[in-house]
């Protein structure tokens, strides 16, 4: 069944989402504040580059105006974790009495912010390890084929087909709340050590003092989600994180994007999220508490 499907955000996983949803047949809105992004996505569609570099484009319709969209019922949210707050004001607006929000985002904190604004019934958790790269606007190139993993939820029947129509790969878990700590291991040990140094994941691999950075930042995230009660999915955070390190070699992290265009980036709800949840379990994050503090600074 063909589903009409919201897209909050005009970013790399955005297009790349908006892309195959569309080659799939679903129709696509894609809601954003980037001018130059929502133009390009309007004229010329959500093109995706092959590693040729040959582009594949599929038409969506993009607006910054939430009166041109109504009664939503799947919108999936895949902005940046400092917008949330601003695209649950919208969602609320625009929601359908029976709608559900997926937020695939990186962090802690995005869902209890979207359930403020739309309550817990409607907003439902999910992670994904997919890469994209923005080449510029409405333009993307896949950066590595992860999984989509999303929490049991009946009302995600809809959007669940329709992720796997679009050849995404896709799994349903009993504990979301375990992937979003994984994910959040791996983002806090990789992301901001390439922010700093400006290198793609894999360089972090090759040099003694970032690898070693790399492994004490997943040990402190992973000592936070213990203290937290979370079981992570990997037994071994030092492993996981390099494994990972070593599958996206090529890969320029969402946080070294944003640094490198003058973004605003997501560390405060990463290293940031980290560190505060360690100093209210009396856990020190020193490394976690430095890269914040770094990437802040840049």
């Amino acid at each position: 069944m063909k589903e009409n499907i919201l897209l909050v955000g005009t970013g790399a996983l955005s297009t790349l989402f908006a892309a195959r949803l569309s080659e799939a047949g679903h129709q696509v809105s894609m809601l954003g504040t980037w001018k130059d992004g929502l133009q390009s996505l309007n004229q010329f569609g959500a093109r995706v580059s092959d590693p040729n570099g040959h582009e594949r484009s599929f038409q969506v319709h993009a607006t910054d105006n939430p009166a041109d969209l109504s009664e939503i019922r799947h919108a999936i949210v895949l902005v940046k974790s400092w917008q949330t707050k601003r695209v649950a004001e919208k969602l609320k607006r625009i929601l359908a009495p029976d709608g559900i929000v997926l937020t695939l985002q990186n962090g802690l904190g995005n869902r209890e912010t979207l359930a403020r604004d739309l309550g817990a019934g409607r907003v439902a958790l999910g992670i994904t390890t997919t890469g994209a790269t923005l080449l510029g606007p409405g333009l993307v190139k896949v950066g590595g084929e992860g999984t989509i993993s999303l929490e049991q939820n009946q009302a995600l029947g809809p959007l669940e087909a329709a992720l796997r129509s679009s050849n995404f790969n896709l799994q349903v878990v009993p504990d979301a709340r375990s992937l979003i700590w994984g994910k959040l291991v791996i983002n806090a040990a990789i992301n901001p050590l390439t922010a700093i140094l400006r290198v793609p994941n894999g360089e972090l691999l090759s040099h003694p003092w970032a690898r070693k950075a790399m492994r004490a930042l997943a040990l402190e995230a992973a000592d936070v989600a213990a203290a937290e009660n979370v079981g992570l999915p990997f037994d071994n955070p030092i492993e996981a994180v390099e494994d990972v390190a070593y599958k996206t070699a090529n890969n320029i992290s969402s946080m070294f994007q944003d640094v490198r265009r003058g973004a605003p980036t997501e560390v405060d709800a990463i290293n940031g999220a980290v560190t505060r949840r360690g100093e209210k379990r009396g856990i020190q994050t020193p490394y976690n508490r430095s890269c914040w503090q770094w990437v802040r600074s840049m």
